[in-house]
């Protein structure tokens, strides 16, 4: 068993090296790679806007209609539920564990397919100045080679992952911030202004909006390796939305500002061609070396919460035991290698596929959370609530109503393709539920809960309400224990109750 503090001490295997648990900074650079990362990528939102202003207009409206409240709502429901599984908690909590197991599919095949674009993302900076990326006799091998590595890194350790995202975040960051600098004698304001709406490509915009800004619930699902997530939470995800914006803002001011560059040369990698025009060579090379740490650190902080959810998803006896078996350095062997698995089997895919199949998904998932943080607040008005969003239920029904429709309004976009595609993931969820259910009634596979007593100590040790918090905890964890999900909902209901009188 891990010594308190250490991520490894919800482990049985007492072989576990024990590592300390995630803090404000590092957190904040996690949560910055799973939404962002830096710009790149937000080059196709000028092209598919028709030109700077629509892009501009969206990084600075979208965060208010979308990323603010998403990270609202995670601050509240991550601090109530601090363990890992995340969303998939909450969704159990507020409608059984039938739906709760659905948000986990979604939201973990969605997670693939966006840890599939950064491999991809960074073979499209490399090919602008080694064209032989462009053929797939490198680019596969490329691939393999680089999701490999990346895999290993993400097997070594999550305090690898937190501490190793704030240094890369600080290199991502830094190219830009000299670029902007030395824009600043070249913008012409009235460049921001031009916009040729017969160009636009409203869904590409959308879709190029959303994906750049979305993803602020996936840190959730390392809540359980989080130091005092009631506090480190809503400092985090404060500093991130700063971070996100500021990094995308800053850079397209001074890109689209300084350049008469047409909107159609907006595309990925573009910013390094920006750098070269602004800066010279040196500067290109420089932002081609950021874009490759960048997506290092975006795939690595993906794969940390992935392989984290079906740890959590298996810790509540939703998944087979083996899925929360940790290394010897605390982290889920058996859920990295089953993420990386489907990173390899996406990779193929173009990046508007990717994107827009994801957005989907995802949009599924996250008015799911929305329901359910509603339904939370109404039904269990007295829930411990550490952290608060400062809202009646009116005030947070409203809160979650312009990001749902903003959710609708992507989904009606996309093509044909992508409904038939999600529709098939969707059946394959509501397939692979009934069948996990009749693998634990048929012993087929070992089910259990891998965190001993000793997770009641660590709520001892850190919060004041501790016989609530441990109630709570095991009334989400019983939700899935049972062989019937109807009869598991029942007794979560009652176990909630008790939870909620003893407060």
């Amino acid at each position: 068993m891990g010594e308190e503090g250490g991520i490894a001490s919800d482990v049985e295997d007492t072989g576990v090296k024990t590592n300390p648990k995630l803090t404000v900074l590092p957190l904040i650079a996690l949560i910055f790679y799973e939404v962002s990362g830096g710009p790149f990528g937000v080059e196709d939102s000028v092209s598919a806007g028709g030109g700077p202003l629509l892009s501009l207009l969206g990084f600075l409206i979208f965060p208010l209609l979308w990323s603010i409240p998403e990270a609202l709502v995670t601050a509240e429901l991550a601090t109530s539920f601090p363990e890992n599984g995340g969303y998939v908690v909450w969704i159990s909590a507020a409608f059984g564990p039938f739906w709760g197991f659905q948000e986990g599919f979604w939201k973990w095949f969605s997670g693939v397919m966006d840890n599939a674009l950064y491999p991809v993302l960074f073979l499209d900076y490399l090919k602008h100045s080694f064209p032989i990326f462009n053929g797939l006799a490198a680019r596969i091998p490329a691939l393999l080679g680089l999701t490999f590595s990346l895999t290993y890194l993400n097997y070594r350790g999550l305090h690898i992952v937190g501490f190793s995202a704030v240094f890369l975040a600080v290199f991502s960051l830094c190219p830009f911030i000299v670029m902007s600098i030395l824009s600043i004698p070249k913008i012409r304001p009235v460049q921001w202004l031009v916009v040729d709406f017969k160009k636009v490509n409203w869904r590409g915009y959308f879709n190029s909006m959303f994906w750049n800004l979305n993803y602020w619930d996936k840190a959730s699902t390392l809540a359980g390796e989080v130091e005092d997530p009631s506090r480190t939470f809503p400092k985090a995800l404060l500093g991130a939305v700063v971070l996100v914006v500021s990094s995308y803002i800053i850079p397209l001011l001074a890109g689209t500002g300084a350049l008469r560059s047409a909107s159609s040369e907006w595309s990925d990698g573009y910013f390094a061609e920006v750098g070269m025009l602004i800066g010279g060579v040196w500067l290109k090379w420089w932002i081609q070396a950021a874009s490759a740490m960048s997506n290092l650190g975006l795939f690595e902080a993906e794969m940390s919460s992935d392989a984290f959810q079906l740890l959590g998803m298996s810790e509540i006896g939703m998944l087979p035991a083996i899925f929360a078996s940790r290394s010897k350095y605390g982290t889920p062997t058996i859920s990295i290698l089953c993420s990386a698995t489907g990173v390899i089997f996406l990779s193929w895919m173009s990046f508007q596929e990717i994107v827009e199949f994801l957005n989907f998904l995802y949009s599924i998932g996250m008015l799911l959370e929305f329901a359910a943080f509603i339904k939370l607040r109404i039904k269990k008005p007295d829930l411990h609530r550490p952290y608060k969003v400062p809202l009646q239920t009116f005030g947070v029904i409203m809160l979650c109503l312009p990001p749902s429709l903003l959710l609708v309004l992507v989904m009606c976009l996309a093509s044909i393709k992508t409904f038939l595609v999600s529709g098939v993931v969707m059946l394959l969820g509501f397939l692979l539920y009934p069948t996990v259910v009749h693998a634990r009634d048929k012993k087929w596979a070992r089910f259990g809960i891998e965190r001993p007593a000793v997770s009641s100590d660590k709520i001892l040790a850190g919060h004041s309400n501790v016989l609530h918090q441990e109630t709570e905890d095991e009334a989400s964890v019983s939700l899935f224990l049972n062989s019937s999900f109807s009869k598991a909902e029942q007794e979560s209901e009652l176990l909630l109750e008790e939870a909620l009188k003893m407060k």
